[in-house]
């Protein structure tokens, strides 16, 4: 027997089986693409619109949260789906799945005894979710961990800090969330003055400094409250130390606290007030 006979008896068995299996299992693929397409345009739509508006938050902030449910189901979806797809070609490949879905059930039970902590990750992750604790986008610190939120899904939270490193958190891990980034932000700066400054001086320049920023064309639409003299926080060992503070928009206080600070310098500066370094007097014995 050669090889022209070989593929004619191939084909022979084959062609039967693909016009009536094979056909199926392409169009299970393609119905598993249309359900899946169809599923994140619906699951898309429905969050838009269930989702209820905060007045407190800022559109940005509202297509964050919305963003990260949208995320979350979507995952959700896509496993259903996508599992449903293989148990139906599997079904018409002509293997029984009632002993496959028996078998999964007791290696499921089995897995289940030992599984607890994905089963508290899954139910923190569900927490942090519908509480909106945290979204994508927002800067946390998870313990000792803090980073921009690239990913959160039931299981674990996705962070990557300022030098680049990416840290996946079991959710189930986690105690203490902080969301430096939520409705709004603060920018808090202590600056030392020489001992013999006059202080009114000193606040009616600060208080000047932080308006003429929060009316700058570029910052205005970044500052909620321009920065201002708060208190003497504190006298220092070489100076009387400011407490400034003001409200600024999420993930803007870092830029805003830079600005704040070079223009401090530079009207201290063309004020005379000095910002002293420490400084420490040595006495000798004769």
């Amino acid at each position: 027997m050669n090889f022209n006979d070989i593929l004619q008896k191939l084909i022979a068995n084959l062609g039967p089986w693909f016009w009536v299996h094979g056909t199926k299992i392409i169009f299970i693929l393609i119905g598993a693409y249309i359900v899946r397409y169809l599923a994140h345009v619906l699951i898309d739509k429905v969050i838009r619109k269930a989702v209820v508006t905060n007045n407190f938050l800022s559109p940005q902030a509202e297509k964050k949260r919305e963003d990260t449910l949208i995320g979350v189901f979507e995952g959700t979806f896509k496993v259903v789906i996508w599992l449903g797809a293989i148990l139906m070609i599997i079904a018409e490949l002509g293997v029984n799945i009632g002993p496959v879905l028996a078998g999964a059930g007791v290696i499921g039970l089995a897995i289940g005894f030992g599984a607890q902590y994905i089963i508290r990750d899954f139910f923190t992750g569900l927490f942090i979710i519908l509480e909106n604790q945290y979204r994508v986008g927002d800067v946390v610190c998870i313990g000792d961990t803090c980073g921009t939120v690239e990913g959160i899904n039931l299981r674990m939270t996705v962070l990557r800090d300022v030098d680049g490193a990416v840290h996946h958190i079991p959710n189930g891990e986690i105690k203490v969330a902080t969301n430096k980034t939520k409705d709004y932000a603060r920018v808090n700066l202590v600056v030392g003055v020489a001992y013999d400054t006059d202080l009114d001086k000193v606040e009616k320049i600060i208080n000047q400094v932080g308006q003429t920023l929060a009316n700058d064309a570029q910052w205005k639409d970044r500052i909620i409250k321009a920065p201002e003299f708060i208190r003497v926080n504190n006298f220092g060992a070489s100076s009387v130390d400011i407490k400034i503070s003001g409200e600024v928009k999420p993930q803007e206080q870092w830029g805003v606290l830079g600005e704040l600070r070079k223009r401090i310098k530079i009207a201290f500066d063309q004020q005379g007030i000095e910002i002293p370094f420490p400084q420490r007097v040595i006495r000798r014995v004769k």
